[in-house]
């Protein structure tokens, strides 16, 4: 057992940019890089181990062939992998749309729902993004105005800066603006219902599917609950200060700006992922040493013990 270094999955949606490769360094043949997947097990882009024996596999084949132990005694004992980290690069806007929650997804789709967080990375002056809706209207008010146009006129456009966090939990209203670069993390699944899509058409020269029903059944047509914005430092050491951004039942996530090194410890209880955001780094765990580049990513399975990271930059790291 050792950390794994990873090759994301990547996507061109027709709203994405070219950031994640110019900027993050991201591989692909693909002219424009909309995501990048950098810890994922989903059929739909699973990540290829990039170092040592297990070198070439993907991912869900090494954690079928490990065992859902290597996730922790928060993770040994879930039906599948729990979380999805993605890279978002949005040249143009992300349709309006929702997520659902659990038991609709576990009924309806044959998955997780999808609880997600985003971190902004970077964004372009006046970037705004939708969370929510201005105030509480009905399910059927809100079907209405999907249907006659006119639901941007009571969803809630929030303007954004580097560093803001949203969480977004299923049944939530919202879209990524364009002009935004952010971190997701989110419950492993692709399930998504897009309700508004700004008249565009897609690669078939037809307007993309709207999910109409679907998303009438799970959103919660209300204002934002969670707090949202810039999280304050939460724990400062000789070299590094740490920002706690999200902590929920499903995962955990920080920041980690670094000056000159950071250590912490991939213990009993969950895996450790951690992605590079800004920066270049070195990794070493036991006998194991890798670079961690900007717009790289590192598995560090349970019970790996102390790790450190040298260098000067922020990385993301995710845990159960």
């Amino acid at each position: 057992m050792y950390p794994l270094k990873l090759i994301p999955a990547v996507k061109d949606y027709i709203w994405g940019g070219t950031k994640l490769k110019t900027d993050f360094g991201i591989k692909s043949d693909l002219e424009k890089v909309a995501e990048a997947w950098t810890l994922s097990c989903h059929k739909d882009g699973a990540n290829i181990i990039a170092n040592g024996s297990d070198k070439g596999k993907t991912l869900a084949a090494w954690l079928e062939e490990k065992g859902f132990e290597v996730l922790g005694s928060k993770g040994k004992n879930l039906d599948s992998f729990p979380v999805l980290i993605k890279l978002i690069d949005a040249k143009d806007n992300l349709s309006v749309q929702v997520h659902p929650y659990d038991e609709y997804a576990q009924r309806v789709e044959h998955e997780q729902g999808k609880t997600e967080a985003w971190y902004v990375i970077d964004c372009e002056e006046g970037a705004e993004l939708i969370y929510g809706f201005k105030k509480e209207i009905s399910s059927q008010e809100f079907e209405e105005r999907i249907m006659n146009n006119t639901l941007l006129d009571v969803v809630n456009s929030v303007p954004v800066k580097k560093g803001d966090l949203f969480f977004i939990e299923s049944g939530t209203l919202h879209a990524i603006g364009k002009g935004i670069l952010l971190a997701e993390v989110q419950q492993n699944s692709n399930s998504t219902y897009r309700v508004y899509d700004y008249g565009r058409v897609g690669a078939d020269g037809k307007p993309r599917e709207l999910h109409i029903k679907k998303a009438v059944d799970v959103t919660s047509c209300t204002p934002p609950t969670h707090p949202y914005g810039a999280k304050p430092v939460t724990e400062k050491g000789d070299g590094y200060e740490v920002t706690e951004l999200v902590n929920c039942d499903i995962f955990k996530s920080y920041s980690v700006k670094i000056d000159s090194e950071y250590s912490d410890k991939a213990g009993e209880e969950s895996f450790v992922s951690l992605l590079s955001l800004d920066g270049d780094f070195t990794f070493s765990c036991g006998e194991t040493e890798l670079s961690l580049n900007k717009g790289e990513s590192i598995f560090i399975p349970a019970n790996m013990g102390e790790y450190t990271v040298k260098g000067k930059g922020e990385i993301l790291k995710v845990t159960l």
